[in-house]
């Protein structure tokens, strides 16, 4: 048994009601409630909120809500590893003993079944902590640029300003879909990035950070490209 947890809470202060806008025709956490019955390997699609109307469209769109996240788990300080670990606590208090529970963000309108899927097979076969979704930065890291004090531009790695950026070591960042991991492991909150977590690598025109309404257009105007992409095909 697998169970997904969408992590949805109403207080979203940069994007307000970001979970529940709509993004491209559909309420954003529609869309990762949809690939995750599309992948066809979960029991239960739960959603956990502190939010009635979020709650309300969750279910409208096929994932439960068992249980009103409690407001002491919905502030700006609380972890994922801790809304997860709710979550988990919950579904064993009932008497269930699933194998993995899948974290699904629920502003992750790029996630593919076929991604969390993959998430699944290797977490199954690796026997980790954790397999999350990843993708790889555009510009080598290591020739990263600031603005200083003074408002002159410097660099973080100065000694690598003469380096070609083929020879530079790749870097790769959380593509902010999903995060697989077993009950205990989601319990004990460990680090997502320890040396026992595995990455499903995804292509940068299938991720975007929604954090600012500039960050919600690109995305908008991505996701109806790919869709235009699809049908051409």
């Amino acid at each position: 048994m697998n169970i997904a947890v969408i992590p949805a809470r109403g207080g979203s202060k940069r994007i307000p009601r970001k979970n529940i806008k709509l993004f491209c025709g559909k309420p954003m956490i529609a869309w990762s409630i949809e690939a995750a019955k599309k992948s066809g390997i979960f029991e239960r699609i739960i959603c956990s909120t502190d939010d009635e109307e979020i709650a309300s469209i969750a279910r409208n769109y096929g994932a439960d809500v068992p249980f009103v996240r409690p407001i002491s788990m919905a502030d700006d300080h609380i972890g994922i590893g801790q809304v997860i670990a709710h979550a988990v606590e919950w579904v064993q208090n009932q008497g269930l003993t699933p194998e993995y529970f899948c974290c699904i963000f629920a502003t992750a309108p790029f996630i593919q079944a076929t991604d969390i899927q993959s998430g699944l097979k290797l977490i199954s076969k690796k026997h980790c902590d954790y397999v999350i979704s990843v993708t790889s930065f555009s510009f080598p890291i290591q020739r990263a640029s600031k603005i200083e004090a003074d408002g002159k531009v410097g660099m973080f790695y100065s000694k690598n300003y003469n380096t070609r950026s083929q020879d530079l070591e790749k870097a790769y960042h959380d593509a902010g879909q999903f995060i697989w991991a077993s009950p205990n492991v989601w319990k004990k909150c460990r680090p997502v990035f320890t040396s026992n977590s595995y990455p499903v690598i995804l292509p940068r025109f299938r991720v975007q950070d929604i954090d600012t309404q500039e960050d919600w257009e690109r995305a908008e105007l991505m996701f109806k490209t790919l869709k235009l992409s699809d049908q051409n095909q």
